[in-house]
């Protein structure tokens, strides 16, 4: 059985997908962009306040989904140019900073609306 998962503490979904998906075991949350919740703008700052919002995003669904960050297993982490990889890695030990997950970074040509990163990830949920 699967469960959809919404949150109003992050940005609504932009097309046809939902926030998250809860099944067998597994949270699936969609790549979060760095849009503000409350504006559905994105956040000023540049690189590392949108790496910071992403993650925020991320957060607060997985609250919603009974989870945390603990519990994340896997993350895709995409960006728009790698020279920015060190701050998105900053910013991304803030919030992961033991029993890493697994990850991915990829520099892509494009996001969504032109963000600078996108973030998506698995979580287990107990």
């Amino acid at each position: 059985m699967k469960q959809v998962i919404n949150t109003d503490k992050a940005p609504k979904a932009i097309g046809p997908y939902s926030q998250a998906i809860k099944t067998n075991g597994f949270i699936f949350v969609s790549g979060q962009l760095p849009v503000v919740p409350s504006t559905g703008e994105f956040v000023e700052g540049g690189v590392a306040a949108q790496t910071k919002q992403s993650l925020e995003n991320v957060k607060a669904i997985l609250i919603q989904a009974g989870s945390t960050l603990d519990d994340v297993v896997k993350t895709t982490v995409f960006i728009k140019d790698m020279n920015d990889f060190v701050v998105v890695n900053n910013v991304y030990a803030e919030y992961f900073n033991k029993d890493f997950p697994a990850r991915a970074c990829l520099e892509v040509a494009r996001l969504p609306k032109d963000a600078l990163v996108e973030i998506e990830v698995i979580a287990v949920y107990r």
